[in-house]
């Protein structure tokens, strides 16, 4: 099984979000890299058109993982391009 995790990089609190086989390592080898997060600067990049892909093929975002693309509106995005409709949407 493939999830979305965060991987530690360099001295500083950087951390890359990468697509990676459930039996890793933290640090271990990854399948893709698909974002990067810095909890300092408060900056996060994600590749979207990749990152649906893999939650299209079943990958698993860890918790840590989702709170960040939830703060980024990543979920919205997800909604739109599948087609749901928000549930907050008044319906006249």
């Amino acid at each position: 099984m493939v999830k979305l995790r965060l991987k530690r990089c360099g001295r500083k609190q950087l951390y890359r979000i990468v697509a990676i086989d459930v039996r890793s390592r933290r640090d271990g080898r990854d399948l893709q890299k698909v974002g990067f997060y810095d909890p300092i600067k408060n900056q996060t990049y994600s590749n979207v058109p990749v990152i649906l892909d893999f939650l299209e093929k079943g990958a698993q975002p860890t918790g840590t993982v989702y709170d960040i693309l939830k703060k980024t509106e990543f979920f919205q995005e997800f909604r739109n391009s599948f087609g749901f409709e928000s549930k907050n949407k008044i319906h006249e």
